[in-house]
């Protein structure tokens, strides 16, 4: 049976107002989104500005916070021009174990957002922010946070091929035999995994490096070699790792962003 196509509701609204819809390849830009993008009103600020008439599209008063964007249009607030051109910013932050990367937590024991929010000074606090991946409640260690939404896309698929590496203890003895089809690549439930990088870190340590990010995928990817994990902690992502103390926060440089990223990717070859 075929899987039904969910319509954006930015697309429903568009059509509802006769908007139109993108040109192809062109990435879909609402009103209320740009102006958290750029950092002049978070994403709750924004939408209540422009339900209250305070923001202008193209000359006219525009009260739906997906209304879309165009190359070229205007937008002002309080009859103030804007700037929606923003910079790619990323946050690297030190989770601790307990919490859960989510805006809200079902069993109310707290969430990342609880932590990250108040460690923002005022201008980053007016960026709209997105969690870059997930990490379970119970594992500990480095995440980043971005207000591009292009990056998220681009440091989560797997055919970008932005390591991580974790550093997982584990019940049992690791060895290399036991390893080596890690190493190669394994059968998962939900298909097969990519070659990981395995390494013996201790006695019951085991570096694992891998390209993607499915669902306790390291976990998974141990407990099918007799490895299963008792505690969990990612290190690095691509080559910017993790140096702050747990539940610190720091802003990454451009440096670190284009060179240990590798962000933005070089245009593809045709």
């Amino acid at each position: 049976m075929a899987r039904r196509t969910r319509t954006p509701k930015w697309l429903k609204v568009a059509r509802q107002n006769d908007w139109g819809a993108p040109a192809p390849g062109e990435k879909p830009q609402w009103l209320a989104r740009a102006l958290s993008r750029a950092g002049h009103l978070d994403r709750e600020q924004a939408e209540q500005a422009i339900r209250n008439g305070r923001v202008t599209l193209g000359g006219r008063v525009v009260r739906e916070p997906l209304a879309l964007l165009r190359p070229g249009d205007e937008v002002r607030l309080d009859g103030k021009p804007l700037e929606l051109e923003a910079p790619t910013l990323v946050l690297m932050f030190h989770k601790p174990a307990g919490v859960i990367v989510s805006g809200a937590d079902p069993q109310q024991q707290g969430t990342v957002f609880d932590l990250f929010r108040p460690l923002l000074d005022e201008k980053l606090s007016r960026y709209g922010w997105h969690a870059v991946g997930r990490l379970d409640r119970d594992t500990t260690g480095l995440l980043l946070f971005t207000n591009d939404e292009l990056f998220v896309s681009y440091a989560t698929r797997p055919e970008h091929h932005l390591p991580k590496r974790y550093l997982a203890r584990v019940s049992g003895t690791p060895t290399d035999e036991r390893l080596e089809p890690l190493r190669h690549g394994i059968e998962l439930d939900d298909g097969p995994a990519k070659p990981a990088k395995a390494v013996i870190r201790g006695p019951s340590q085991v570096e694992l490096t891998i390209s993607e990010g499915r669902f306790h995928q390291v976990k998974r990817m141990l407990a099918a070699v007799g490895l299963p994990v008792r505690q969990l902690h990612r290190e690095a992502i691509g080559e910017v790792a993790l140096d702050i103390p747990e539940g610190a926060l720091r802003q990454l440089t451009e440096g670190e962003i284009r060179d240990g990223l590798r962000y933005p990717p070089p245009p593809a070859r045709r």
